[in-house]
């Protein structure tokens, strides 16, 4: 029997690799190896309209299985902890070993979390697994005292939503603004305003130096000394590619994994595994649309587009053109809704070109004289126009 093309990664990237493999002819067998116990689900939600909800449950992210990947062998809740890349094989925590003709790895991120001298865990939580936000959602009530620790999109859109559910939530970070590295100081601080004006607090050039409590969180200390009254304490500090299981392998895992622009993953020497593949947010790759330099891209989209080119080139035998995809993302913030396409961190100035700051409007982001991104909030038809401006 032909060996099974193995997926490490059972979230969306994984599902779609499978998908990928059916669409594009590859008729062997296929098995996904995810450490979660649930079948594939959309992770963005989690923080926004599925964290808001009366009940969060699998049933409201699931991914639909299509009839394509019925005999696709999904091995779930046990997690991929080494690898043999010269003898094709991986090792499932309880010891059982996997062969395959190809591999795609696609274990994606986990949260960071902080160490600190009081390092209790009770009313502490992150949130990137659904489990995370079942978690969270039990304690999000009216009235609690939530501090959210940083200020990105993950951090953002959960203090809006614990906001929302009628918390009161604090904000601490160590940059000036919310979200500055990817919308820019004019756009961050307007967003800033925004969330202000529904009720949430910031404290901005703060980190969190200890948490109060014994049992369970009482509080936080600032690294100024302030204390802050909190029952639940949120992570949402970045994240770590999940790449250990291929530690002790010739295979370059720094900073996630290493993929020329044909994703397929490099050894340690610059040279590509034949069959060893990325997909997702735990790749390093170089998109030409930018220039040459590998970086790992944590939007929502190219998951699915990593898998439809490594599906399409294991399926055909050809991996075709480089893979040139357009980075897009979107972040809901209470009735704010903000779209982009590109890569707005490479990006050295911006302006506004449509609307108003205080209402619907459109940035640009400029690396010199080149465009390397648009972002806006509304006016989603003409941010949506970004699209062919890249793909042209």
């Amino acid at each position: 029997m032909t060996k099974p093309v193995v997926i490490v990664g059972a979230s969306m990237g994984g599902l779609r690799s499978a998908e990928a493999l059916r669409r594009f002819g590859y008729t062997g067998p296929i098995t996904v190896i995810g450490d979660e116990p649930w079948a594939p689900y959309n992770r963005p939600p989690l923080s926004k309209e599925v964290l808001a909800g009366d009940v969060v449950s699998h049933e409201t992210v699931a991914f639909p299985q299509r009839a394509a990947t019925a005999d696709v062998g999904w091995v779930l809740g046990r997690r991929v902890v080494s690898t043999d890349l010269e003898h094709n094989t991986v090792t499932t925590d309880d010891g059982e070993v996997f062969e395959y003709s190809n591999l795609i790895v696609a274990t994606g991120l986990r949260p960071k979390r902080q160490v600190y001298p009081n390092n209790i865990h009770a009313g502490r939580h992150i949130i990137r697994t659904i489990d995370d936000a079942m978690a969270l959602r039990a304690e999000l009530k009216p009235g609690v005292r939530v501090v959210v620790l940083g200020a990105g999109f993950i951090g953002c859109e959960t203090a809006a939503t614990a906001r929302k559910l009628g918390c009161e939530v604090t904000v601490v970070a160590p940059g000036t603004v919310p979200m500055l590295r990817p919308l820019g100081e004019e756009l961050a601080t307007e967003l800033q305003r925004r969330q202000e004006a529904e009720g949430v607090r910031f404290l901005l050039k703060r980190s969190v130096a200890d948490l109060v409590g014994e049992s369970r969180i009482e509080g936080v200390t600032l690294d100024d000394g302030t204390e802050l009254a909190c029952d639940v304490f949120i992570e949402a500090i970045g994240s770590h590619p999940n790449t250990e299981w291929l530690e002790g392998s010739d295979i370059d895992i720094t900073d996630g994994l290493l993929c020329n622009a044909n994703l397929r993953a490099l050894k340690t020497s610059g040279e590509a595994w034949s069959n060893v593949w990325g997909v997702g947010d735990v790749v390093r790759f170089p998109n030409s649309i930018f220039d040459e330099i590998p970086r790992r891209v944590e939007h929502w989209n190219i998951p699915s587009e990593c898998a439809k080119y490594v599906g399409s080139a294991i399926a055909t035998g050809e991996a075709g053109e480089v893979f040139r995809p357009i980075p897009s993302f979107w972040s809901d913030q209470f009735d704010v809704h903000i779209l982009a396409f590109g890569l707005l961190a490479l990006a050295d100035r911006n302006k506004l070109v449509e609307g108003a700051i205080d209402g619907d409007c459109v940035f640009e982001y400029y690396r010199g004289d080149k465009l390397v991104g648009a972002a806006g909030i509304g006016l989603r038809s003409v941010v949506q126009g970004y699209r062919k401006v890249f793909e042209g």
